[in-house]
């Protein structure tokens, strides 16, 4: 266990529902409904879904009125916080808000008047409903992108310091920024420009990452090196795939860089030529049994008897393969041998008696 720790920016601490995003609060888990809004019954379903997977902040696309009904029979369901994704329509946000939305991502520039801006504005403090400003590669202003001619960090970086002072205007500051690119480096840099020129807590993400493989790679280098410099509030690992896979990701990688000390830490090594047992297969089996193991301990398979045991001695019980047969370990310390075909299920065993 690493003792050194990440010294992460305070910001400013905003609450939504019943959770908390920014000052020293954990970093929390997003995802967001990928069922067509039509759908009440399917989008229900998969909010439940996500809560039991562990998603802290569940957001729902509410693209017309109809939508709006989504908010309740989601609301009676689970107990997560659920966010309103709201586009250009204004009258879409107030409605949201009135239906008992615990958030609202909209664009205050994208709205229309003052007017409808200051009704936004005014019906969220009314409500303590924070507003989640979404920028992202696609959403620039004109004047904005003409001024840098592409959409750089600067460039998305000011566009949400724009969107922001419309709110301001309106002495409305529960405000939560995203700031997202598909390019990882214009999305650190656009960040960390943010975290230098504000206080509001950021929302990180690498947007249309990409299908399962190449999207937890990019957002792992996006989201994981912001974090590790103290950067970022929220997390959302955005992926071509079911969004229950966001959410284990997400809490993996909080995991790996150890902002998330509850549940399973997995290790294993990579196997090599003095391997003899199915170390790849027993590593997924061993890991697929513990998804939803919520045991605050480390847990290593490894592939040699010799090394096994010694290298992943820090691991509070681990198994190491040898020839037909695997030895248990706790602490480096081995407790028993067991044949190949027995050691998943007496691993179990003795992790359930911890």
């Amino acid at each position: 266990m690493s003792e050194l720790t990440i010294n992460r920016k305070k910001t400013k601490l905003i609450k939504v529902g019943n959770k908390l995003i920014g000052g020293d609060s954990p970093i929390t888990v997003q995802s967001m409904l990928n069922v067509p809004s039509t759908d009440i019954a399917g989008s229900v379903e998969q909010a439940i879904r996500l809560e039991k997977a562990g998603c802290d902040i569940i957001r729902i696309a509410i693209p017309d009125k109809d939508a709006i009904q989504l908010i309740p029979a989601i609301k009676k369901e689970v107990s997560v916080p659920i966010v309103a994704d709201i586009h250009f329509d204004y009258k879409l946000a107030l409605e949201a808000a009135h239906a008992g939305i615990d958030k609202i991502r909209i664009n205050p520039g994208n709205i229309g008047s003052d007017d409808r801006v200051k009704q936004v504005a005014d019906i969220c403090r009314q409500k303590n409903i924070p507003i989640r400003i979404g920028v992202n590669s696609g959403s620039l202003e004109k004047e904005i992108l003409a001024k840098y001619s592409h959409p750089t960090a600067e460039a998305l970086c000011e566009s949400a310091m724009y969107h922001a002072s419309l709110l301001e205007k309106f002495d409305f500051d529960d405000i939560v920024l995203s700031i997202k690119s598909s390019d990882v480096l214009t999305m650190t840099r656009a960040y960390t420009l943010a975290s230098e020129q504000c206080n509001y807590p950021l929302h990180l993400g690498v947007t249309e990452a990409g299908t399962k493989r190449m999207g937890i790679i990019k957002s792992s280098a996006g989201i994981g090196s912001l974090l590790l410099n103290g950067i970022g509030d929220t997390i959302r690992i955005s992926l071509t795939a079911d969004p229950v896979e966001e959410v284990y990701a997400a809490k993996d990688l909080l995991r790996a860089i150890g902002l998330k000390k509850d549940g399973v830490t997995f290790v294993s090594c990579p196997t090599c030529g003095r391997t003899r047992i199915d170390l790849i297969g027993l590593a997924e089996a061993v890991q697929n049994r513990l998804a939803d193991c919520d045991k605050n301990i480390k847990v290593a398979v490894m592939g040699c008897i010799v090394n096994g045991p010694g290298e992943a001695r820090e691991a509070d019980i681990g198994i190491a393969g040898g020839r037909g047969e695997g030895l248990i370990f706790k602490k480096g310390e081995i407790i028993k041998k067991v044949p190949e075909e027995q050691l998943l299920d007496a691993l179990m065993e003795e992790i359930e008696k911890m």
